[in-house]
């Protein structure tokens, strides 16, 4: 099934719960489409979370929950997937998250270990929240440190705030 894995934990880290100004077909178009942008990008580690490693870069990798697996947001997954939630908006979509860590020094780039993130994005007329479990890696981001940055991507997305944040567990 679309945006459910059925192995998801059940004690995450923490737990993000928004109100929300737009409809759940809106709000989880755009964070399709802000997951394949991100893709795409290498950012720096201080725009993600607290710069624990100096002169870092990260590229972020998203996938989408299908049943058992994910699959990666490239181009044909996300028409899939947009095509999905225009038909049927989902009641909870799981997204994997991998960060990749990269130390950059004048020999150039060097890889470090990177981070395994499950998140769980639950929608709720007017209301969502976000799920953070860290599977795995050296935590250099922290989990509500990814829950911040999604949040503020999708409120960057649009034109006014439309996500806000109302309790954090």
């Amino acid at each position: 099934m679309l945006g459910l894995y059925e192995g998801f934990p059940r004690n995450v880290q923490i737990i993000s719960h928004f109100t929300s100004s737009i409809s759940d077909k809106s709000l989880q178009r755009a964070l399709l489409q802000i997951c394949h942008e991100l893709n795409t990008k290498t950012l720096r580690l201080e725009d993600v979370g607290s710069p624990s490693i100096p002169q870092c870069s990260v590229n972020l990798e998203f996938g989408i929950a299908n049943g058992d697996s994910f699959s990666f947001l490239g181009n044909e997954e996300t028409n899939k997937s947009l095509r999905a939630v225009n038909t049927q908006p989902l009641q909870i979509m799981d997204l994997l998250c991998l960060i990749r860590y990269y130390k950059t020094t004048q020999k150039g780039k060097t890889p470090l270990r990177f981070d395994h993130y499950m998140l769980r994005f639950v929608f709720d007329k007017n209301s969502a929240n976000i799920q953070v479990f860290h599977e795995r890696g050296p935590t250099h981001v922290l989990p509500d440190e990814i829950a911040t940055f999604m949040t503020c991507k999708i409120n960057e997305h649009f034109s006014k705030k439309i996500l806000k944040l109302t309790n954090v567990s």
